[in-house]
């Protein structure tokens, strides 16, 4: 499925980054991310300073590519949950709502179960506000309006910018 050029609006981050503070709270995790299948970062809360942000977002896309071939291999559209367990720590990876990718890294304050648990509470929520995104992009490319970021900066803006 294609979809449309994804705007990210303030208000939209604002309210992901909320719902993942909490689940970082309510998961007893040590960290949350939230990529897109591109492999780029969209949100870190939590012990993010610890990590090379770039590489793991990458990686994780990676990650969910390959197990995305392994599953077309026996007949599964997708696996939408992964489980990875370590010596100290674990991570869950999730598909949300179709288009982008949870990970949540915890240890052994928390456990899988309520990892589980309140990944689907919080999976919910992401995917209502990555339905209105999606929504947002549709009507404007319905409207025939581009929203490009640095559409107002001009050729002199940028000759004054670097002399």
């Amino acid at each position: 499925m294609s979809y449309p050029q994804m705007v990210m609006y303030d208000e939209e981050f604002k309210l992901i980054n909320a719902i993942i503070e909490k689940l970082l709270r309510e998961a007893n995790a040590k960290v949350i991310f939230l990529v897109d299948k591109n492999g780029q970062l969209i949100s870190g809360v939590g012990e993010t300073e610890r990590f090379d942000t770039t590489s793991l977002a990458s990686l994780t896309a990676g990650n969910i590519a390959a197990t995305g071939g392994l599953a077309k291999l026996i007949g599964e559209k997708e696996f939408s949950i992964l489980f990875h367990e370590g010596e100290k720590d674990n991570l869950h990876i999730s598909i949300v709502g179709g288009r982008v990718i949870l990970v949540v890294l915890f240890d052994n304050r928390s456990s899988l179960g309520l990892v589980r648990l309140r990944v689907k509470k919080a999976s919910d929520e992401l995917t209502t506000v990555f339905d209105r995104l999606m929504k947002k992009a549709e009507e404007k490319e319905r409207s025939g309006i581009q929203e490009f970021p640095f559409a107002e900066i001009t050729d002199d803006d940028i000759d004054n910018l670097f002399s």
